[in-house]
Order: structure tokens, then C-alpha cells, then sequence
């Protein structure tokens, strides 16, 4: 009864046009954000926050920009682990090179960093797509995870082959290293996060958003009416590599603190966060929160399900995260091709209709 338009009138095109047009909506955007910022971090403890809270937020970001790419723009991709490891590798070099600069900015530069290697590997996507793109950035996968694995300047020619972020503070509170405290580590992801859903969101709704998803629906139609193609398709290139390349900075240096390209940003990697794309909902900035939550409260799930009350060995229960995973894909697919942002619509539409049947 209280989901309701009935009452919320709007005198100008700004307030017809917001991102939450609906009262209940805005307010729930802000009781969200005020427990985010302001509750949270004095309850979590660091299984929960090492197992669930940060995880989700850095896959969320990297949901964010692979949907940016493939469910704005439609131009597949398979080489969001490749991009994440380049975010990682860049953050590294530059936290050894440049001790004294903020962390805040060395993320964002290496968000940068990866944002111009995704234009670069961008450029075949002018000459082809579908199905022969995949595997043009399949192979950036592998020749980026290749070459920070053979070239031991990324790495700054370690015998282990391994980059470990040395311990950085932000105003005096440290958020890198063994010793950083949850709470911290936890508000510096939110930042992050916060910022790129919010930019994510305001690029989608504009001229921007609105070329990516004309190239998306007819590459040709959309060229007839004016979209250049070169400036659509690299423009989403930049934009969703430069999220992936943050969230790799922020898996590498806040959570992880030591990683091996080839573990830790392998094909596993790319598959995961497309699953997340997949599942959440193609084209939905909400899908990319939905997915990546789910994939990352799933194995915590079935973890204190299967092994801790049901008493299963623990490869069982791998093996079924597997197989949950799949045919939710399969699923999705075939009977709602936008995933868990398209049932959430139907849920509000029927809240904003109740009790009418119509």
C-alpha cells in the first residue's frame, strides 16, 4: 500500500526525468546509502567482511563496467580478468613508484591505465563482432595474463613471480596490508562503488548511454541516423575497462594484499564476472549489484548449509555451487534473458498495481 505514485507530483522536467522518479524509491536510495555508510561498518567482524561485504563490492564494480560493455554497447567480452590483472599490475607499480601519493588516486590512475589498454584491444570490435569478437578479447585474456606473467618489470623482478601491496594509509588510517582494519577497508570499496554505480548510472541515461545501446540494437540503423560507430564502441570500451581495472586495483591491494596473474586473474575470473552479468541482468546497472551479490553469498550458502548443518564433504558442495550456477544461467536464458533486474521489475510493478490484478 505505501509503493504507491498516487499523491508525488512533479512541477518540472528535472524531477520528471530522475533517476527515482517514485518518493518511496529515493528514500529507500538514501536509508540504503545512511546503512552503508553509517551502520555497517561498526557491525561487521572480518569473516563476514572477508567472505561477503568486500568481495561483493569489488566484483559489483567490475559487474558494473562488463555491463556497461556487453549489455549496453552488445559487444561481448571475455577478457574481463585479463583487464582486472592490468588494474592490478598498474596500481602495483605505481604504489612502489610513487610512495607518497594517495591510494585514491592511484586507483583511479590505474582505472585509467586499464581503460586505455581496453581501447586498444577495443579496436577490433570496429571490423567485427558476436561471436569472433569473444574471441578476440579471449585472446586478450590470455596474451595480457602472458605477458605481466613474462616480463618481470611488472612485477619489479620478484623471484616468486608474485606483487604484494605494501602498506598505505588514507588520513592517517590504514587500508593496505595485513594490519589494515575491516572497517576501512570495507568504507574505502563503498567509495569506489558508490562512485561508479552513480557515474555508471548517469552515463547510461544520457546521450552517452543512449548511442551505446542504438549500436547495441542495430549497429547499421544506428550509423544511418547519425552514431559513430568508432566513438560509440571505443567510448564503451574505455568506460567499462576503466571500472574493471579499479576493481582489479582494489581485489590486488585491499583484499588479497599478494596475487599470481595466472590464479588470481585467470579465465575463471572472466567467466565469473560474466556469470554475474548474466544472472543480475543484461543492460540494468541494478542487475550488476544483484548478480555479483548473489554469486558471492552462493558458496557462503551452501557452505553453512551443505558442510557445517548437513554434514557434506566439502568437494560436494564445490560441485554443486557448479551445478546451481549452471542451470540458473541456462534458465535465465531461456525464460528471462534479464535476469534477477527484470523479476525485481515485475515485483514493483505488481507493488505499484496492488491489490488490481491488471
Amino acid at each position: 500500500m505505501f509503493y504507491r505514485e498516487a499523491g508525488d507530483f512533479k512541477t518540472t522536467y528535472q524531477q520528471d526525468s530522475q533517476t527515482f522518479p517514485i518518493r518511496f524509491d529515493r528514500y529507500r536510495y538514501y536509508v540504503v546509502l545512511a546503512v552503508a555508510f553509517g551502520v555497517v561498518p561498526f557491525l561487521i567482524n572480518d569473516y563476514w567482511a572477508n567472505a561477503i561485504l568486500i568481495p561483493f563490492l569489488i566484483y559489483a564494480i567490475a559487474a558494473i563496467g562488463l555491463n556497461i560493455l556487453t549489455g549496453y554497447c552488445g559487444q561481448v567480452s571475455l577478457g574481463t580478468g585479463g583487464f582486472m590483472a592490468v588494474g592490478a599490475y598498474a596500481c602495483y607499480k605505481l604504489m612502489t613508484a610513487f610512495p607518497e601519493v594517495s591510494m585514491f588516486i592511484h586507483v583511479i590512475l590505474a582505472g585509467g591505465i586499464t581503460s586505455a589498454v581496453g581501447v586498444l584491444f577495443g579496436l577490433p570490435s570496429l571490423r567485427i563482432k558476436g561471436f569472433y569478437l569473444a574471441v578476440a578479447t579471449l585472446a586478450a585474456q590470455f596474451f595480457l595474463v602472458w605477458l605481466l606473467n613474462r616480463v618481470p618489470w611488472f612485477y619489479n623482478y620478484s623471484a616468486s613471480g608474485q606483487i604484494s601491496a605494501p602498506e598505505r594509509e588514507v588520513f592517517g588510517i590504514l587500508i593496505t596490508g595485513a594490519n589494515a582494519p575491516t572497517w576501512a577497508v570495507y568504507l574505502f570499496c563503498l567509495i569506489f562503488l558508490t562512485l561508479a554505480g552513480l557515474l555508471a548510472r548517469n552515463l547510461t541515461r544520457g546521450t552517452v548511454g543512449r548511442t551505446w545501446m542504438a549500436i547495441r540494437d542495430m549497429d547499421i540503423a544506428a550509423e544511418i541516423i547519425g552514431v559513430n560507430p568508432l566513438t560509440a564502441k571505443l567510448s564503451a570500451f574505455a568506460v567499462s575497462s576503466f571500472f574493471v581495472g579499479i576493481s582489479g586495483a582494489l581485489f590486488f591491494s585491499v583484499y588479497l594484499g599478494a596475487v599470481e596473474v595466472g590464479e588470481a586473474f585467470g579465465i575463471q575470473k572472466s567467466f565469473l564476472v560474466l556469470f554475474m552479468v548474466i544472472i543480475g541482468g543484461l543492460g540494468s546497472i541494478f542487475g550488476s549489484f544483484a548478480g555479483a551479490a548473489f554469486l558471492v553469498v552462493l558458496p557462503v550458502a551452501l557452505k553453512l548449509v551443505g558442510v557445517d548443518v548437513l554434514g557434506w564433504a566439502t568437494d560436494i558442495v564445490a560441485h554443486l555451487q557448479l551445478v546451481i550456477v549452471g542451470a540458473l544461467i541456462i534458465t535465465f536464458l531461456v525464460l528471462e534473458p534479464h535476469g534477477l533486474a527484470q523479476l525485481w521489475r515485475v515485483a514493483k510493478e505488481k507493488l505499484r498495481l496492488w491489490p488490481f490484478p491488471y
